[in-house]
């Protein structure tokens, strides 16, 4: 589960060091973002995760597909499907599915949907740089969780300052371990119907179904 929960982490992760500012630079770069997403009805991305150091070398492909407070993900294996009230988790290798209440913004179910709005709680963050990449011009925000316990050092998360889509993530440990998320394909108000957020078992042969709830 350690994938699904690093994506699904991203939500909370966005944070910045006690010492740094809430720059106005940073905020207006956040607040644009935020508002761009939050004006789309869906979404669906496709991206890359590499994750290495702390004893870990890994990466995968992968899909989210975001409608409203309802999302997929695709991931390494495994499968998440969240229509806002109940989430299942389907994992590959044992042809399993984990059914369970999803409450939204509860500890421990992080939301890929909230990802756009979680530095407004009680976060710091400062503009860091612009850079290229493939084209487009990206504005680099750094954020550090200003909570003691947290094992994030910094992210850097990276926008563009075109179209105020969001094209990467990079996530530092306190132990090292560096993670990254790169957006490879971005589709806004993407035609996904409602039922795409529910698993359907008739689709997966000789699954076992774990109810939680």
């Amino acid at each position: 589960m350690k994938k699904v929960a690093w994506m699904l982490g991203l939500a909370v992760v966005m944070a910045l060091p006690a010492v740094a500012q809430k720059d106005k630079r940073a905020k207006g770069i956040l607040d644009a973002m935020s508002k761009q997403y939050k004006s789309l009805k869906s979404y669906q991305a496709t991206f890359t995760y590499a994750s290495v150091g702390a004893g870990a070398n890994e990466s995968y492909k992968g899909d989210l597909s975001v409608k409203n407070s309802k999302f997929r993900l695709k991931l390494g294996g495994q499968e998440v499907f969240s229509d806002g009230q109940t989430m299942s988790t389907y994992i590959k290798e044992s042809n399993e599915v984990n059914v369970q209440d999803y409450e939204d913004g509860a500890a421990g179910e992080l939301n890929p949907t909230q990802i756009y709005t979680i530095y407004k709680r009680g976060f710091d963050y400062r503009f860091l740089k612009e850079q290229k990449q493939n084209g487009r011009t990206l504005e680099v925000i750094e954020l550090t969780p200003n909570r003691q316990k947290s094992p994030i050092s910094t992210i850097q998360i990276s926008v563009d300052k075109a179209d105020k889509s969001v094209r990467n993530w990079l996530i530092i440990n306190k132990d090292g371990k560096r993670t990254t998320y790169t957006i490879t394909k971005f589709t806004p108000n993407a035609n996904v119907a409602d039922s795409d957020f529910i698993f359907d078992k008739s689709k997966y042969p000789g699954v076992e179904v774990v109810d939680l709830r």
